[in-house]
């Protein structure tokens, strides 16, 4: 009886052993490495500003009255790209918050021409007669017509109206515009006596995306 007990205490032992042996079978050595980047990636802006309202670089905000056939106002607006994108096109959107047939009618109504200079000191507003300007080139007051650009010319009403060759399409850009308002030599009596508040809203939109 004793002799198949030690048996038995022998055979577990061997048992036991040989789980250990097949344990350590499982059991290796992993050598490992490991390298790492970084890089800082950021979004652009994009902004399109006026001047401040009623400026000397934002006169749009500055009404007239009296009106008739064969008259024209002029008001100066600096719009500057203040984003750090370049822009794909820059629009501008008139509406009538009032209206009246000055702006609904697109032939006898209010005519609208937008103009850009290209002179090193921009548009010069008179002191003597408010709100006219000329296109200067130098500090001696040159008056060079043929530097200032015509960038749009319609009826005083218009859904995102494209500005052509504008500066400010590239980040930083600047362009000092003037736009005059006429109210045609042929337009007829039906519009005596009207009013109408023009609203002008410029927009950028980005530039195309491209391979960074």
């Amino acid at each position: 009886m004793a002799r198949t007990k030690v048996k038995q205490v022998l055979l577990s032992a061997a048992l036991v052993g040989t789980a250990g042996s097949l344990a350590g079978l499982g059991t290796y050595a992993s050598w490992t490495d490991s390298s790492a980047a970084s890089a800082s990636i950021s979004s652009g802006t994009v902004d399109i500003s006026l001047g401040s309202s009623g400026s000397a670089d934002n006169r749009l905000t500055i009404g007239a009255s009296g009106l008739v056939p064969g008259d024209s106002l002029q008001r100066r607006v600096e719009v500057t790209n203040g984003g750090s994108a370049d822009l794909a096109s820059v629009t501008l959107t008139t509406t009538a918050s009032t209206s009246s047939l000055l702006d609904t009618d697109a032939t006898g109504g209010l005519q609208m021409k937008i103009e850009r200079c290209g002179g090193a000191l921009g548009w010069r507003e008179s002191a003597s007669t408010p709100y006219t300007y000329t296109c200067d080139a130098s500090a001696a007051g040159d008056d060079l017509g043929t530097r200032s650009t015509v960038l749009a010319e319609r009826a005083i009403i218009g859904s995102s109206l494209s500005l052509t060759g504008m500066l400010a399409l590239t980040a930083a850009g600047i362009d000092d515009m003037v736009v005059t308002v006429r109210l045609p030599d042929s337009t007829g009596t039906s519009l005596q006596g009207k009013s109408s508040t023009i609203q002008y809203d410029f927009a950028g939109t980005q530039r195309a995306g491209v391979g960074k």
